[in-house]
């Protein structure tokens, strides 16, 4: 692959007001944040005579995608899909923009475009696709949407004026760096957060969920009982593209979209327990580093399987309504 070394260069050291010049001139929108910009750049000044369309990032090969990708200023390692992700999420897509707290309020059309380019299943709630392609956001991570930070601020190294180049993996003092290779600790039976809890588990977070000695709270409670399964299909989402962790950050986005769509939890107390009610939901789901547990009580991890049986989860469930009840007694 043969690329104007000289010209990617000055791309990538690049300010926002120099790359939207440079668009103008081109004939190029000159819309968007400096790495929308200077990818359309990149696409269009450097990688002119390559097909970048979906069908075209599909035809190209495991090691043709790797090239790009490094011609692009962004991670190369993969396996093949995740390159295509990659490829097709930096070129068509803001990464600020395009986040998981963003995809609940994108309409099911929306969510299966995305599931079709990302080649995702397209079956499913809305709710499903938005946690599929909530997955594949977590999993990219800060893979895309914006350069490595050496190449913004030194550049490539050793570019001489003119001429073009082909493409290889950069070079420190004349020796080859190795790729960059990512350890992610995966379960022995990994989970999938999304598939429902037993109907008796669901059952008693509900009552949980609606008792209350305030009158006033009745109707909010009541209305979020009703919402029980879409509730747990949430925690669900937030899992998997979180890991399974359910903690201070995840309870947060969990009220974020909540507000988002409207549920009544505007009264503290209301919004107290059903932080109480997700959480346990999240722990008979298995997730780790579960927020509200007692002192010296040991976090669930790891797999279903490997957890407690859902009688103990019961017991668990019950125990902690009076807890809720507790804390509840302390916000009037």
């Amino acid at each position: 692959m043969s690329v104007d070394l000289v010209l990617l260069d000055q791309l990538y050291r690049a300010r926002l007001v120099e790359l939207r010049n440079r668009a103008e001139a081109a004939g190029f929108t000159k819309n968007g944040s400096v790495e929308v910009v200077r990818a359309r750049l990149i696409q269009n000044q450097i990688m002119a005579d390559y097909d970048l369309s979906w069908e075209g990032i599909q035809a190209m090969s495991h090691q043709e995608l790797g090239e790009t990708l490094k011609v692009f200023g962004i991670k190369s390692s993969g396996s093949h899909k995740e390159r295509r992700q990659r490829l097709w999420l930096h070129l068509n897509h803001d990464s600020r923009r395009l986040t998981v707290e963003n995809l609940a309020e994108m309409e099911r059309e929306k969510l299966h475009g995305l599931c079709r380019r990302l080649e995702l299943q397209l079956t499913g709630t809305r709710t499903v696709l938005m946690g599929r392609v909530a997955g594949v956001l977590a999993s990219q991570g800060r893979g895309w949407g914006q350069i490595k930070r050496s190449l913004r601020r030194n550049g490539l190294p050793d570019v001489s004026s003119g001429g073009t180049a082909q493409v290889a993996s950069p070079k420190i003092s004349g020796d080859l760096v190795e790729e960059e290779v990512i350890l992610i600790e995966v379960p022995d039976t990994p989970v999938d957060f999304l598939q429902a809890l037993p109907q008796h588990l669901v059952e008693d977070a509900a009552d949980m969920l609606s008792k209350s000695e305030r009158k006033r709270d009745t109707s909010a409670l009541q209305t979020l009982v009703g919402m029980i399964n879409d509730i747990e299909r949430m925690i669900g989402t937030i899992l998997n593209s979180h890991g399974g962790r359910w903690s201070a950050p995840e309870e947060d986005l969990f009220l974020r979209i909540a507000v988002r769509r409207g549920w009544p939890i505007e009264d503290e107390a209301v919004s107290t327990r059903l932080l109480l009610v997700a959480a346990r939901i999240a722990e008979a789901k298995g997730a780790r580093d579960v927020a509200f547990q007692q002192v010296g009580e040991t976090p669930v991890s790891g797999s279903r399987a490997a957890s407690v049986t859902d009688s103990d989860a019961i017991a668990r469930i019950r125990a902690k309504m009076t807890e809720a009840e507790q804390v509840i007694a302390r916000l009037r």
